[in-house]
């Protein structure tokens, strides 16, 4: 009876081991050094302080830095909802084929066949002050002069975020709405209710586990991200993870350490609600 009480602890111990190697003793180590002293010219002096902390609840800059990363991240998050509701709503509902929509699908995953770099790259001669949106727009007589906000600036990050992130939107979303027994909606028809009270009062609560789920994964990249910030504002906009970079390359780590709690918090707080509200769990056990 004692071998057989174990097995179950024996099975789940390889990926308790992965989870305290790769997860837990990391995230320890970033929570200490968060409550370390850096010191000029002398470096990482081992300590117990909260003036790492102090110093980013009290820090004006600091407090843009999260105020940009909550605006990017709120904006980003509501442009890929929509775009991801509706684009699996068509390949589940309007597409009759099987072969088809999962031909569809896959072309939503081709710009993941190239790396983040060549992504945003891509974007600098399409929008760029001599760009193909720009001239094409003066030659056809509908502006005078080049529109210089569609690069670099706040509208090109969200963009690119949107571009590189909507996918992991759509894949939970029509995860769900492939699930959706169509004679419910049949039903609903047959009861009298238009197109758009089928999918409010219908599909929109069926699938809002792939919604939930989606809204997740949308957050904590958003929210984690540094690089496209950094390349697509061309240094006009920053986040808390441009922030953690920049202290990491002047050797600021305690600092680095505490915003990246700090921000871990937030992501969690946030990832909690989201989960309050909807039941993730019948998304990836169902």
């Amino acid at each position: 009876m004692k071998s057989r009480n174990l097995i179950p602890y024996l099975q789940a111990a390889p990926l308790a081991i992965v989870l305290f190697l790769f997860l837990a003793a990391p995230l320890a180590l970033v929570l200490v050094v968060s409550v370390f002293r850096n010191k000029l010219f002398v470096g990482l002096v081992p300590a117990f302080t909260f003036e790492n902390y102090f110093s980013i609840l009290t820090n004006a800059v600091n407090y843009q830095l999260y105020l940009s990363t909550l605006k990017f991240t709120v904006i980003v998050l509501a442009v890929t909802m929509v775009l991801g509701f509706w684009i699996a709503y068509f390949l589940v509902f309007h597409v009759r084929s099987l072969l088809i929509a999962i031909g569809l699908f896959l072309v939503c995953t081709v710009p993941f066949w190239t790396s983040n770099i060549i992504r945003m790259i891509s974007w600098k001669p399409l929008l760029g002050r001599e760009g193909l949106v720009n001239t094409a727009l003066i030659n056809s007589g509908v502006i005078d002069q080049p529109i210089l906000w569609l690069l670099f600036s706040d509208f090109t990050v969200v963009l690119s975020y949107v571009h590189l992130f909507t996918l992991f939107m759509i894949v939970p979303i029509f995860n769900s709405m492939a699930r959706i027994d169509k004679s419910l909606v049949e039903a609903a028809v047959d009861a009298g209710a238009s197109r758009w009270k089928v999918i409010w009062n219908v599909i929109v609560p069926l699938c809002k586990t792939g919604i939930g789920l989606g809204s997740v994964f949308v957050v904590t990249l958003v929210m984690s991200d540094f690089f496209v910030v950094a390349v697509m504002s061309g240094g006009l906009s920053g986040s808390v993870s441009s922030g953690v970079f920049f202290d990491l390359g002047i050797l600021n780590y305690p600092r680095a350490a505490a915003n990246s709690i700090v921000l871990l918090a937030i992501v969690v707080l946030i990832a909690a609600g989201i989960l309050r509200v909807v039941d993730v769990r019948k998304e990836l056990t169902g």
